[in-house]
């Protein structure tokens, strides 16, 4: 049995290790496209602080991991599956076969077109290269604009916060953190980074990126018409200059791109595989094609309440479906509970989160108390007497408790009307609840 893995982030690491347990003598293969050892994008703001260095970022600290383990982790990327031979190209022109293929190709960050985002110092922080430009630039007091006020940009603010550079957000929804966040809760977050020495601004995008020359003229003005060539693309003292919808421009030596990222499966055109925003599965994360799994970023899956297909690009989503994914791929029939949307963010010391159907269901009732003065909020989404979703920020000992009786979907009886009175007794909830029978999917 040779089961072949896409992908060599968390979720194909938990999977090639947990094939490995459940089928000792089967051939297990790795396929990254990076020359570095598997590692966590999520790391990366914390090597950008200086917190741990490279090595840090590694998903497994040993050097021979995956020899010990009989796994082979190879280089390559893929650039077309044939299920009707089990084979998958890569982008070398070699082939490899498979029994069972799992697809974890993970996401790439969005690059908006965007006049200017070639330049050299416009950067993505997706990779350990890219950690590498970043940290050469984003030295104390240089000027930075960042692109986006998502979640993985909140991580990054924080970083670039730390190292003590001129930094400005430029957000194109109405609030940080849109895809994870009420309005309130949002502007909350926006309030506290402020007061922390970050700019916001929020309901812009970037019309624009030019290169400046002495004066802050801008350089496509100052030698229009002429070779576009001139100049050394790879200074890194070269000046920017950002334009906003707004009609501000804002001076910079520094551009990260943080407008959202993508699921990785432009190269499955033509494969036969079922595609909705990601790769579409069941519960088995098996995908429409026999013996083709898909797990993490890529991955639409079956949402835990509703059942309707759902991509959620998280580390501990990736985890749980690679490992179901294994499971089944190693003849193991395991469902997956089903995906529960998770964001937990901490933002220059505030905690936020956010789970399950946190903008509300059809039907369902909520609650929302805001005390902005203390830093404090929480929001409440019901349908019948269950906690389907949640927004908080401020409330860390609240966290736990409401991922638990959200996925739990525990009936909450008599006290779904206490909290819609005082929704801060979700802890007391909990406890008086604890005792009724958990109703899992699956």
């Amino acid at each position: 049995m040779k089961h072949l893995i896409l992908g060599n982030g968390p979720a194909g690491v938990i999977a090639a290790e947990t094939l490995r347990k459940l089928d000792p003598k089967a051939m297990v293969t790795m396929i990254g496209c990076e020359s570095e050892p598997p590692y966590s994008r999520m790391a990366i703001p914390y090597l950008l602080e200086g917190n741990i260095d490279e090595t840090g970022t590694y998903l497994r600290k040993e050097a021979n991991h995956f020899e010990r383990l009989k796994i082979t982790n190879k280089v390559g990327k893929a650039v077309a599956v044939s299920p009707s031979d089990k084979t998958v190209t890569l982008d070398d022109g070699s082939t490899e076969s498979y029994d069972k293929l799992l697809i974890a190709t993970g996401s790439y960050p969005i690059r908006p077109p965007i006049p200017g985002i070639d330049l050299a110092n416009v950067h993505t922080c997706w990779t350990l290269d890219d950690a590498r430009s970043i940290a050469r630039l984003a030295k104390e007091g240089k000027k930075v604009v960042q692109v986006g006020a998502g979640f993985i940009g909140c991580i990054i603010l924080e970083a670039l916060a730390r190292n003590g550079v001129d930094l400005t957000v430029v957000e194109l929804g109405d609030r940080m953190v849109p895809r994870m966040m009420t309005p309130k809760a949002g502007a909350m977050i926006k309030d506290w980074v402020q007061s922390k020495g970050v700019r916001v601004v929020t309901s812009a995008k970037v019309e624009r990126i030019d290169r400046t020359v002495a004066g802050g003229a801008s350089i496509l003005g100052a030698i229009k018409g002429l070779f576009s060539g001139a100049g050394d693309a790879s200074n890194d003292d070269e000046q920017m200059t950002v334009t906003l919808s707004t009609g501000e421009t804002i001076d910079c030596d520094l551009v990260i791109m943080s407008a959202g990222v993508k699921p990785n499966i432009g190269f499955l055109e033509g494969s036969g595989i079922d595609i909705g925003n990601g790769i579409l599965t069941d519960r088995n994360m098996c995908s429409s094609v026999p013996d083709i799994y898909a797990a993490g970023d890529v991955a639409e899956a079956p949402d835990l309440f509703s059942q309707t297909p759902m991509v959620s690009a998280i580390q501990p989503n990736a985890a749980d479906q690679a490992r179901i994914a294994a499971m089944n791929m190693a003849s193991r029939s395991v469902p997956h509970a089903g995906v529960l949307a998770i964001n937990v963010l901490d933002t220059l010391g505030l905690i936020s989160s956010s789970f399950g159907q946190w903008e509300g269901v059809d039907g369902g009732v909520s609650v929302e108390l805001a005390e902005p003065r203390y830093n404090r909020y929480i929001s409440l989404q019901f349908k019948d007497d269950v906690l389907v979703g949640a927004t908080s920020v401020g409330l860390t000992q609240h966290v736990g408790v409401l991922r638990g009786l959200i996925q739990s979907q525990t009936p909450l009886g008599e006290w779904k009307e206490i909290l819609m009175d005082e929704p801060l007794r979700v802890m007391d909830a909990y406890l008086a609840c604890a005792q009724q029978p958990m109703v899992l999917n699956g």
